[in-house]
Order: C-alpha cells, then sequence, then structure tokens
C-alpha cells in the first residue's frame, strides 16, 4: 500500500504520462517488494534485530526527503513542470523511494523463514502484485494531477512525509 500511495504521488506530479513513466514505478517497487524480502529470507535473524530498529527512520528520512522537495517544488514557478517530470522517474528519485518502501519487507522475510514459507512463490506474488498496483497508482495520480496541477506536487509531498511519519509510529509505539 505504501508502494500504490507513493505512485500516486508520483502520478500527480507528472504532466503527461508516457509509457515508461508508467513502468518504471511498477519496476522499481515490484522489484525491491521481491527483493527485500528475499534478502531477508536469507540474512536471518542477526541482521533482522539491526535492521528493525532503523527501517522506520531510514525510511521517515528518504520519504522526508524526497516529500520536502516536492513541496518546496510546488512553491517554485519557474519550469515546475518540466523538471518534476524529468526528476521524479529518475534513478535516484526512484531508487529511494523504492528502498524507502522496502525497507521493512527485509525483515519480514526473516518471519517467512521462521515459517518455512515457500519464499519464491511469497515473493514472486508480492513483486507481481506490486507491479500492477504501482502502475495503476500513476495512472489515478495522474489523472486528479491533471485537474488539481500545483496544488497536486504539495499534495504529492504532504502525503509522501505522513507516509514516513506512520512508518514511524507503528515501529515506535506498536
Amino acid at each position: 500500500m505504501d508502494a500504490f500511495a507513493v505512485s500516486i504521488t508520483l502520478g500527480l506530479s507528472a504532466k503527461k504520462l508516457t509509457l515508461t513513466e508508467i513502468i518504471i514505478p511498477g519496476v522499481y517497487f515490484g522489484f525491491f517488494q521481491f527483493l527485500m524480502p528475499l534478502a531477508g529470507y536469507f540474512a536471518g535473524i542477526y541482521f533482522a534485530n539491526k535492521i528493525e530498529n532503523l527501517d522506520h527512520w531510514i525510511a521517515f528520512a528518504l520519504l522526508g526527503l524526497i516529500g520536502g522537495k516536492m513541496i518546496k517544488d510546488s512553491f517554485s514557478k519557474e519550469n515546475r513542470k518540466e523538471k518534476i517530470d524529468k526528476n521524479s522517474f529518475g534513478f535516484i528519485n526512484m531508487f529511494m523511494l523504492a528502498v524507502a518502501t522496502s525497507i521493512d519487507a527485509l525483515a519480514i522475510g526473516v518471519t517467512f523463514a521462521f515459517f518455512r514459507v515457500p519464499i519464491y512463490t511469497a515473493v514472486l506474488i508480492t513483486g507481481t502484485i506490486t507491479f500492477f498496483i504501482a502502475m495503476c497508482g500513476v495512472i489515478i495520480g495522474n489523472i486528479f494531477g491533471t485537474k488539481f496541477k500545483s496544488k497536486a506536487e504539495l499534495l504529492g509531498g504532504t502525503v509522501l512525509i505522513l507516509i514516513g511519519i506512520k512508518m514511524v509510529i507503528e515501529h515506535t509505539l506498536f
């Protein structure tokens, strides 16, 4: 669901979507939702204990940085949409978003080992579903983004920051 929400924010920031911009988030988010639990599964308990204490803070920092930049850019008037279109789907931005939304899956992968979940089936299903959900999110976000224009990026940045805050609250209170 985090990947879906972030995909919506990507769609909000795009002026006119291309097929590539629809597929890119699906590939990044789907791949990392496939890779992280698989890595967690093989990393074992030692690594999980270390990452479990930090994963929410890492995600919060990454989402906060990207969200804060989106909010700042929403108040900038010069070539706002062209700059957003190029940077939103770039390697660094997509990599950071994919890691931020899937880092907790690393620890989940360890629990898969405890419960003897068939790991390849689980990660293949998770990655595939995330791939399609992320693409749908970009399209949905773009539909709303074209209607709300400059407010869409402000909303998108706010949503990213709120997702980061939600992750911290879930890990510290529950």
